[in-house]
């Protein structure tokens, strides 16, 4: 019902910029939140960045002055800007967004976008 696709993985050079894209579509009565997580091999899945409906940011201390979380309210989409990117950011990135369907709150994840980051 609720479909999300993600775009703008790759790899990247140390220090350098990628932007991450996530369009929401289905029968979505409002959005409560919608955020950023990644994976690494061999770790576990944390939140990076979120983005609420009043639209206050949050961000995990890794990525504070690097990362920026915007939306576009029209287009159903949050975005991920990456900038200074280390190895360290290497993971698959996974958007998820928190909704209001049938007046019901259920949230949703995205398929996964690879980002890499040489050194």
């Amino acid at each position: 019902q609720v479909q999300l696709v993600e775009s703008g993985g790759g790899l990247v050079q140390a220090g350098g910029s990628l932007r991450l894209s996530c369009a929401a579509s289905g029968s979505i009565s409002s959005f409560l939140a919608m955020g950023w997580y990644r994976q690494a091999p061999g770790k576990q899945r944390e939140l990076v960045a979120v983005i609420n409906s009043g639209g206050s940011t949050t961000y995990v201390d890794s990525v504070k002055g690097r990362f920026t979380i915007s939306r576009d309210n029209a287009q159903n989409t949050v975005y991920l800007q990456m900038n200074s990117l280390k190895s360290e950011d290497t993971a698959v990135y996974y958007c998820n967004v928190a909704v209001i369907v049938r007046s019901r709150i259920n949230d949703y994840w995205g398929q996964g976008t690879q980002v890499t980051v040489s050194s």
